[in-house]
Order: C-alpha cells, then sequence, then structure tokens
C-alpha cells in the first residue's frame, strides 16, 4: 500500500494519510471511518454531495460519520446538509467549529474505540467478579461449576435470590437448588 509521506502523532494516535483511502478522509477501526465537509466545501457548492453518494453506493461495510464545519458563514448551508446527510443518506452528522475540534473529535473516537462504553450494559463477566463467584460457592452444594452456571443463567444476583425451586433446579439438580432456595427464603 502506498503511503503519501505526510505523517503525524497526538496523544497516541497515529495519523496516515493514504491514497487508497479514496472518498474516505480518515479511516477509525475495521467498521467505522470519517467523511468530512468543510467550510470551504459546504459554501463553495455541490461537489461534497457527490462524495458523500459515492460512499453510500459503495455498499460498504463501514459505517459512515460526516463530520461538517458548522460556523458564522456556513450556518445557513447547514440546514440543507443535516437533511441531505441524516435524512436522505441516513449517516450520521457531527457538527465542529473548526479544524481543531474536529481533530480533537477524532483523537477521542479513536481512543474511545478501545475503552468499555460506561453507558451499556454491564455483561455477565460483572456477575462472574470473583467476589460474587466466592459468595455463590459458599451455598451449601454449590461448587465451583454449578455457581459458574447460576451466574450464567439468571442475569443478576436478585434474579438469582428470587429463583424458584422450579427455575434453579434445571441448573443446579435437585438438591443444590433446595440449598439455594432455602438459603435466600429463609424465615427470620
Amino acid at each position: 500500500m502506498e503511503r503519501l509521506c505526510s505523517r503525524a502523532e497526538f496523544e497516541g494516535v497515529k495519523t496516515t494519510f493514504e491514497k487508497e483511502l479514496g472518498v474516505v478522509d480518515f479511516h477509525l477501526s475495521n467498521n467505522s471511518c470519517i467523511l468530512y465537509v468543510s467550510e470551504t466545501d459546504l459554501v463553495a457548492g455541490n461537489s461534497y454531495k457527490r462524495k458523500l453518494v459515492r460512499f453510500r453506493n459503495a455498499n460498504s461495510s463501514l459505517q459512515g460519520i460526516v463530520l461538517v464545519e458548522k460556523t458564522i458563514l456556513s450556518e445557513q448551508y447547514f440546514a440543507a446538509i443535516q437533511k441531505f446527510v441524516v435524512i436522505e443518506l441516513g449517516l450520521i452528522l457531527l457538527p465542529v467549529t473548526n479544524q481543531v475540534e474536529a481533530s480533537q473529535l477524532l483523537t477521542q473516537m479513536a481512543v474511545g474505540e478501545s475503552k468499555e462504553n460506561p453507558f451499556r450494559r454491564r455483561s455477565v463477566s460483572y456477575l462472574l467478579d470473583p467476589l460474587v463467584m466466592s459468595l455463590v460457592q459458599q451455598i451449601p452444594g454449590v461448587g465451583k461449576v454449578r455457581a459458574m452456571s447460576l451466574l450464567q443463567h439468571f442475569s443478576s444476583i436478585q434474579q438469582l435470590c428470587n429463583a424458584g425451586i422450579h427455575e434453579l433446579e434445571p441448573v443446579v439438580g435437585q438438591a443444590a437448588a433446595q440449598h439455594v432456595h432455602s438459603l435466600f427464603h429463609q424465615q427470620a
């Protein structure tokens, strides 16, 4: 792959400009890319539309994100590009005020891909935390294998506590199901 001689590195994010990107301006990961529409492109005319349509028509597996410079000068054109990008093409549109803001956003997106999304629901691996695992193993008749089965089958500790014997039996067997149920449903 032939690379142009331009390279930049900011905060651990390497940017390499390549001829082979085609209509895509930045390639973030295996499944997302950025198409950049500058203030000049927006004010100058419709040439940016051809680029966006070419991307959409390529039937790419990439998720296209369109960054648009929205300034005082280009604000009057923003509603039209917003309608075109979001409604007509079905792409994601993110307005930025200048190239510095765009580069900061790109850096955050590139760095953020490697981090866990704090708004996404935690997976079963959270329940398989060593402390939770050891607590469930303390139940008489439940060892490591049965504790793992219980925590994988029930999505929360509350759901495990509220489970009836008939729900527990297929997971851990009749005897262990009795122990688990009686532990959580003892009369005080």
